[in-house]
């Protein structure tokens, strides 16, 4: 692929990114407000909008002559150039994600809606708003 079309590339990824964000955004800023179930949707919108964050990272690093291939990788290589400002979060959220998605344990689910709201939340809106600046 050539240098334009990894451009191109992340841009677009950065588009349902920023649909994603935008509705996790919603979802944490009622956080009070929000019932069990409304809670498991947060946590779904958090799975996809930390996949397409790492995955648009990935294209981002593409497009400026990085290449990697795993998500460890990419948040390694993201921190390195500056892109990620809170490294140990990031690989928190690639440790942890298996185990949020089985929150039908009680202490999970808690455990989860928490971590999402005061720890993950924040690093993903730094890189969106990393990735919103230079787009």
């Amino acid at each position: 692929m050539n240098d334009a079309a990894k451009n191109i590339r992340w841009r677009q990824r950065f588009q349902n990114l920023d649909r994603a964000f935008s509705q996790l955004t919603s979802a944490v800023n009622r956080i009070s407000e929000l019932s069990d179930l409304e809670k498991e949707g947060l946590i779904q919108r958090f799975e996809y909008t930390f996949e397409l964050s790492w995955k648009t990272l990935k294209d981002y690093l593409a497009s400026n002559e990085v290449d990697v291939k795993f998500p460890r990788d990419v948040v390694k290589q993201a921190f390195h150039y500056d892109v990620i400002k809170d490294g140990e979060v990031w690989m928190d959220m690639l440790e942890k994600r298996n185990l949020i998605a089985h929150t039908y344990n009680e202490e999970n689910f808690k455990l989860a809606v928490t971590a999402i709201v005061s720890s993950y939340y924040p690093a993903l809106k730094q890189v969106h708003d990393y990735l919103q600046e230079i787009k």
